[in-house]
Formats: C-alpha cells, structure tokens, sequence
C-alpha cells in the first residue's frame, strides 16, 4: 500500500515517520520524501484515522487528494534538488521537475500556482535562498562558490535574488548575529 505524506522534507522527518509506522504496527518497505509504501496491501479507515491523527501530532499529515500529492512531489523534488544534492541541476529545474514527475512542465506549474497561491519559480527561490542563508551561517564557503553550487550565473545575481527576498545582501546577513532561518516546511 502507498501513503502520501506532506511536510516530510529531510532525512529525519523520514526517520520520524518510519519510527511512528512502526509504532503503530505498520511495516514500511520504502519511504522517501512524501511517501510511504508498506507491505500491508490495505489499512482500514479507522486505522487510517488513527495514523493521520499521530502524524498530525509530529508536523505531518496523510495526502488522499490527488493535486495535493502531486504539487507535495513537487515540492519534494525542489527540497531534494536545493537541499539534497551538492550542485545545482545540470539541466534547467523546469525540465527536471517535469521529468521527475513524468508530466509537462506547464501543467504543473498551473495546478501549484492555483494549490499554492505562488509559483514554482518563486517556491524554488525561497528554497534556494534559504540554502544560501545556511551556507553563509557556516561560513565555509565563498559567495563565488555558493553561487556556482546554486546554480547562480554570478555572484551579482545570487546578491540580487537574495535581496530581493531577504531585504538584505548576503554580506549584510552574513555580519548578523541573529541569522535566522526558515524551516524547510515553512517555506511557501
């Protein structure tokens, strides 16, 4: 059985979710980001119940609709691209989103627009931007790197970007000592 799950977003929210189907009895033979297959082939509606209601206490929730499972992928897959992978596509993130998800790129964009109220390049933005604002809080990098992993054509227009959606340049956040960040699931 396949169960779809919002707001996993990294490797210990897939921890969490694995020790809570094991908790409740259920055995999970694959789980990534959003979703879950077990081994049990079907879990009743009370059961169900019972599981969303312990994932809800966690941060998580059962996914049945079928755009919200799609634009959750979605966004799984631009989490695991930013957050997940140490360099910046190879191909444009609209071309790799659509392949990932076996759909035109269009498509998706329309159904995330209208479930979210935002685009996908404009999701894709805070995630990177938030990724940067980690980078420049370890303060192991140079821009001229954090802007080749991010796949930025220049250090200007990593800078632009993230003024735009900060207020500040990343120099300017790097100085502060209150770097303060987003989760990851509290991104929109």
């Amino acid at each position: 059985m396949e169960l779809f799950i919002k707001n996993m977003v990294c490797d210990r929210c897939i921890m969490a979710v694995d020790g809570l189907l094991k908790t409740q009895g259920l055995t999970p033979t694959l789980i990534r980001l959003g979703e879950v297959t077990l081994a049990e082939s079907e879990i009743g509606p009370e059961e169900l119940d019972k599981l969303n209601a312990a994932l809800r206490r966690i941060g998580f929730a059962l996914i049945d609709d079928r755009k919200a499972r799609l634009v959750e992928r979605i966004k799984n897959t631009i989490v695991r691209l930013v957050h997940h992978t140490k360099e910046a596509p190879r191909h444009k993130y609209s071309e790799v989103i659509a392949s990932d998800l076996g759909q035109d790129y269009p498509s998706l964009s329309k159904l995330f627009s209208e479930s979210e109220g935002t685009t996908i390049e404009q999701y894709l933005l805070r995630q990177k931007t938030e990724k940067v604002k980690e980078y420049l809080g370890y303060d192991e990098l140079t821009l001229s790197e954090i802007a080749d992993r991010m796949g930025y054509s220049s250090v200007a227009h990593l800078s632009g970007q993230f003024r735009k959606l900060t207020g500040m340049t990343p120099t300017e956040f790097k100085a502060r000592t209150n770097k303060e960040r987003l989760g990851l699931d509290a991104i929109k």
